[in-house]
């Protein structure tokens, strides 16, 4: 049975999808919101939908006139035209001159030709969609909540008889709690949408569907952003939702020693955690996976929150990679991040298109201290990021997280979200000591998909790239996070010529 043949768009493709089709027909829907979280916009996107599928639309302001309604609609490209806009505003003619004369029922006067004047509009247009703007105008008219409660259930009954959807639209403005929650139980649906003012940066929108009879939405908060031509709305991801690709192809480096360390590489559908002390070569070994991905054909992409996009292509141009030779060929994306300006929604919804349209097959964040700054007074980061890895996961795509440790030695905390325990491979990368010398070693500590080397082995990376060394077994004070080599000097990787 098809559910979705007796709904109607929203007008917009995030709610459509977060609704799983859209509003059911010919019922009565509460849009509720603080000023400037789009509630306006949403609505004139209800009734544009209507007007490009032939169906009457009828918009009822007590609050906006027409021009403020047109100045609003121009901003996103929209035409008006084909829509009925009847102003309550401009309704003192028909109300006529004697309206306040009884100086104490004025209002119930008002009110009353107020509700017979919207009945009289929509039985002469007899439109498909009707958006009411808002309601806070109506409690103002009915100063008493009883008497507000009552007009509203006229209201749904007038329209209860009509082949008509309705959105009602309120701006919190003079409401009480009762007041809502009777206007929750009225309504089909209630859509919610807050605007949160952070400490720094933008404002952040988000949209929350709080309840839809006979719908099974999917719950929970959706940012979203206004942009020229709408509401972009990030339904939240659900990994779950998003079918499975199972593989167990090893994903190589190009360097023999680093495969070694992982038995053949990680696998397709993980999660590799690279993390260290700063300066200890976390990107450039990253750079590394993705320049052989680019050298196989596959595509990649990278979120760039730390670093200038032109540095890290001069960084891997100074090693031997030609990066930039791949963004030309349209194999590697690499996206500044602007951490005052996204949301988690925005980024996760990114990061789906680059799956789902160019089938990546690795990703890489640079780095989580970027991610977690990007995303402030967000309280569940961890889940979020945990859905977002899952979902890569379940899609074959392997993903490349850099997490830089506080310190360059001792005992080095993680900078940001600590999470080693989401990850299926950790690679610890650290500075030791050698015969007067600051080396660095990588090893692997972790590695879920399969088996993997327990040794250390030295790493150097200069103009002709990463070079992994053989395994070194005589170390001390490894776990202090003060490495120190005391074997022989035989082992250690010497210099490549004069320039390395």
């Amino acid at each position: 049975m098809d559910h979705t043949r007796n709904r109607i768009s929203t007008g917009n493709a995030g709610l459509d999808y977060v609704l799983r089709g859209g509003l059911p027909r010919n019922r009565l829907y509460l849009v509720e919101g603080t000023p400037g979280s789009g509630k306006t916009t949403l609505a004139l996107e209800f009734l544009q939908d209507g007007q490009s599928r032939n169906e009457r639309g009828l918009y009822i302001t007590l609050s906006e006139t027409k021009e403020e309604l047109e100045v609003v609609a121009a901003s996103h490209g929209w035409d008006l035209g084909g829509i009925d806009i009847f102003e309550l505003s401009a309704a003192d003619e028909v109300l006529g001159p004697g309206r306040d004369q009884s100086i104490l029922h004025s209002w119930e006067i008002e009110l009353g030709e107020t509700i017979k004047l919207i009945k009289t509009q929509v039985e002469r247009i007899k439109p498909t969609r009707v958006v009411f703007d808002s309601l806070s105008e109506m409690r103002l008219l009915a100063q008493d909540p009883l008497r507000y409660r009552r007009q509203l259930l006229l209201l749904k009954q007038f329209f209860s008889g009509l082949s008509t959807t309705v959105l009602l639209v309120d701006d919190f403005t003079g409401s009480g709690g009762g007041l809502d929650n009777h206007l929750h139980s009225l309504c089909h649906g209630v859509i919610t949408l807050s605007r949160l003012t952070l400490d720094f940066g933008a404002a952040r929108r988000r949209l929350q569907v709080q309840k839809l009879r006979g719908v099974d939405f999917i719950a929970g908060f959706h940012d979203f952003v206004i942009r020229r031509g709408g509401l972009d709305i990030f339904p939240r991801l659900v990994a779950a939702e998003h079918g499975i690709e199972r593989s167990n192809e090893l994903v190589p480096s190009g360097i023999p020693e680093l495969d070694a360390l992982l038995n053949g590489g990680p696998t397709r559908g993980t999660g590799v955690l690279i993390t260290g002390p700063s300066g200890a070569g976390k990107t450039t070994l990253a750079l590394q996976y993705l320049a052989a991905a680019c050298e196989r054909g596959e595509k990649v992409t990278v979120y760039q929150f730390d670093e200038r996009i032109d540095t890290l292509l001069a960084r891997a141009e100074a090693m031997g990679l030609n990066l930039g030779a791949c963004i030309e060929k349209g194999q590697l994306v690499v996206r500044q991040i602007d951490p005052a300006e996204i949301s988690p929604g925005e980024f996760a919804a990114d990061v789906m298109k680059e799956v789902e349209q160019r089938s990546v097959k690795i990703l890489m964040i640079d780095s989580l201290s970027g991610y977690v700054a990007a995303m402030p007074q967000e309280q569940q980061l961890v889940l979020q990021l945990h859905e977002l890895l899952s979902y890569l996961s379940q899609s074959g795509v392997l993903t490349l997280l850099i997490n830089a440790q506080s310190g360059f030695f001792g005992n080095m905390q993680t900078n940001g979200l600590d999470v080693s325990y989401l990850a299926d491979t950790v690679i610890l990368l650290r500075f030791f000591e050698a015969a007067g010398r600051i080396r660095k070693a990588i090893s692997v500590v972790k590695n879920r998909s399969g088996k993997h080397e327990d040794t250390i082995r030295e790493m150097r990376i200069d103009d002709r790239g990463v070079r992994v060394g053989e395994p070194l077994s005589e170390f001390k004070g490894v776990l202090t996070g003060t490495p120190e080599y005391t074997g022989a000097t035989n082992p250690l990787m010497e210099d490549r010529g004069s320039g390395a």
